[in-house]
């Protein structure tokens, strides 16, 4: 009699690094057969070791064997390290595929390379999808947000599978179909660009806090009220936790005992390029960047305190409990902003590279499993569902609570400043809200100034053309469309 044969995998993953691994695992406790390969043998055979017991795997020792144990269309789900190795990956599977199989990335790739790949295995009747996978080691495992870019006929076979093993929310799936090519990850993209916003006007409020006498204990407590509340959040909670921390050896805060330089692995950073390329102000994002920047710049840090004077950084208080509250509407607002200031990318970028993002669908699949996950989000989704907002700042709900929160938002911008206590996310935040607010801007005057030593000409209030001042001559106007 035959031995029955091993049934194929539904999905196979390639790279089982703790990500590679703990999304292996997600498929499987969700009763799907994975096919799983790493490049090092040992590494499989560690994996099938563990955790063959935990699910049902194929634990494959060569690419072609692993392959060959995918039911068609073949989704092969990719968990190395971004960029050449990732290529280098996609070159050995090229050959084993056939048409209509579907290759993943689930990398925290640039969407310029999610873009240029998938257009090269759409020339060879392969389907590339570029995932944007949020939420960590623990939410690889126990339920991530996922942000899928790529053709919809892929999405048709692989989005079942991925809506599966997401985060849950009310019962829906933190997942969606984005939209084509790099859609996906350029949503991943942005939504650590907010995530970077939004520590760094954490820490700002801690600052200040800190500044105004409460310790790390306080400050932690102050922190959980404030997630019962319209600031609920994973990072907010985290916070918390983090600040109660004790170091065993000193008995003193952890906090107090971390060097004060941030890190950053770069997808800050692409945000900030890329608003600048697409003409689209982030800079409550862009400073939250440079301020990981500065935190890790020592040599300008000891220059800067060896010779620059200011106030000592002490905030003192008539009433605390109203301070700490003002504290609170700031961070509230700066982080309004930035979502503001994200959503406004994403969506310049769809219109950009034809693209069908639905920023109510980000919202959604945002409000479970990814880094950036609160509260807020709801509120978003709804507000995007129901209208075409061309910013978040103009949604009723939003725009009401903002015009309630910006005396104390202000107040602390001032009592920050006159103290010497650094926030430029809440000041760079506090000064898009003014900017995009303001009836007139001095850029009139910039572009008159452009004008005089450019000729780059300009607009009038008060008449249509294009104008250029002779400065240089006897200062008359030339309407360049007459001329």
């Amino acid at each position: 009699m035959a031995a029955p044969e091993t049934p194929l995998a539904q999905v196979g993953v390639i790279g089982l690094a703790v990500m590679g691994s703990n999304l292996a695992r997600n498929f499987a406790s969700h009763g799907h057969t994975v096919a799983v390969y790493n490049r090092t043998v040992a590494k499989t055979e560690a994996f099938d070791t563990e955790f063959g017991s935990t699910g049902t795997f194929i634990a494959a020792p060569t690419l072609e064997e692993f392959v060959a144990a995918l039911e068609r269309p073949r989704k092969v789900i990719i968990m190395v390290q971004a960029g050449k190795g990732t290529d280098a990956v996609i070159e050995q599977l090229r050959p084993l595929l056939e048409e209509g199989d579907i290759v993943v990335d689930g990398g925290n790739a640039h969407y310029e390379d999610t873009r240029r790949r998938e257009a090269a295995l759409r020339g060879v009747g392969l389907h590339f999808v570029g995932a944007g996978i949020s939420g960590g080691e623990e939410g690889a495992l126990h339920g991530p947000s996922i942000m899928p870019g790529g053709s919809r006929e892929s999405y048709a076979a692989l989005g079942p599978l991925l809506e599966d093993i997401s985060a849950k929310v009310d019962g829906e799936p933190c997942c969606a179909y984005m939209g084509t090519d790099g859609a996906g990850h350029f949503v991943k993209m942005v939504h650590n660009g907010i995530e970077y916003a939004d520590m760094q006007f954490i820490a700002e409020a801690y600052d200040l806090l800190s500044a105004a006498g409460l310790t790390a204990a306080e400050i932690a407590e102050v922190f959980r009220e404030w997630n019962a509340g319209d600031l609920d959040s994973y990072l907010i909670e985290i916070t918390a936790e983090v600040l109660d921390q004790v170091d065993a050896a000193t008995g003193r805060p952890l906090v107090e005992l971390i060097q004060d330089a941030a890190e950053q692995k770069g997808t800050g950073r692409w945000t900030v390029q890329i608003a600048l390329e697409l003409g689209v102000p982030v800079n409550t994002i862009a400073e939250s960047v440079f301020a990981r920047s500065t935190s890790g710049h020592a040599g300008l840090r000891e220059a800067g305190r060896g010779a620059l004077t200011g106030p000592d950084r002490t905030i003192t208080v008539a009433d605390r409990a109203a301070f700490v509250d003002n504290v609170r509407a700031a961070l509230w607002s700066a982080k309004v902003v930035a979502y503001a200031q994200g959503l406004d990318q994403i969506s310049t970028a769809a219109r950009t590279y034809d693209w069908d993002v639905d920023l109510s669908e980000v919202a959604r699949i945002w409000r479970g499993g990814c880094i950036i996950r609160a509260r807020l989000l709801h509120r978003i989704r709804d507000e995007f569902a129901g209208a075409q907002l061309p910013t978040l700042l103009a949604a009723p709900s939003v725009a009401a609570e903002l015009a309630e929160s910006q005396d104390a938002w202000r107040g602390v911008v001032g009592v920050a400043t006159t103290a010497g206590v650094p926030v430029p996310g809440f000041s760079a935040a506090l000064a898009y809200y003014d900017t995009v607010r303001a009836e007139r801007l001095p850029a009139a005057l910039v572009q008159g100034l452009r004008d005089f030593f450019g000729a780059h000409t300009y607009q009038r209030t008060d008449r249509a053309g294009t104008f250029h001042t002779l400065w240089s001559g006897d200062r008359s106007e030339v309407d360049l469309i007459d001329a």
